[in-house]
């Protein structure tokens, strides 16, 4: 064999090699705390736009180190775009909470708009040490009436079970703090439903 043959087979070689040791892509995704089946079509409601800061918005996992530093996890990924798990998630709660099937994701065709409209910005979304924590701005409004029925800030958090967390952890206490976040939602649109606010 010649030289260059024998160069060439033993960088195919070592290629090969690396490839096959390469650290295996795990895929998490976000899921619906309540499996309740919802059977009626009132109240109709809209989801999204949901807003995620640019540093979220990659497939890795991102978690804070303290200092202003992240921590990417290169091997630890969505297993769909982070506001879209979101936007699933938050409708399958609330359809749930409020006995609906009748969601509808952002965008919806104007002659459609539901009869509330559920918008997120997510402002921090971390695990760390020994809790998870969503900081999200949302809002309830129906959509082709001015004025918004409410907004506000919720901090949520959720424990982590000890200092040797892993990924799948932290997407767990995610799907639980969306749960909580969606039970504070649905408590605005029961209310404003109770009052006659249509």
């Amino acid at each position: 064999m010649t030289p260059i043959r024998l160069l060439c087979a033993a960088t195919v070689a070592l290629l090969l090699t690396a490839c096959g040791s390469s650290p295996q892509h795990n895929f998490y995704l976000l899921s619906a705390e309540n499996q309740t089946v919802a059977s009626g079509q009132s109240p109709s409601l809209g989801i999204g736009p949901i807003e995620i800061p640019e540093y979220l918005n990659r497939n890795s996992l991102v978690y804070s180190r303290g200092s202003n530093q992240l921590h990417i996890a290169s091997f630890e990924r969505w297993a769909e775009p982070l506001a879209d798990g979101i936007q699933r998630v938050l409708g399958l709660n609330l359809a749930a909470e409020l006995g609906t099937q009748n969601i509808r994701p952002h965008p919806w065709q104007r002659t459609d708009a539901p009869a509330y409209a559920v918008q997120l910005w997510v402002l921090s979304l971390d695990a760390a040490d020994q809790a998870a924590e969503l900081v999200v701005e949302w809002r309830v409004s129906r959509p082709g009436e001015t004025g918004t029925l409410e907004r506000r800030i919720s901090r949520l958090s959720q424990p982590l079970p000890g200092p040797g967390w892993q990924a799948a952890d932290a997407a767990g206490a995610y799907s639980r703090l969306l749960q909580a976040l969606s039970t504070e939602i649905a408590t605005v649109i029961r209310a404003a439903e109770a009052s006659g606010d249509r």
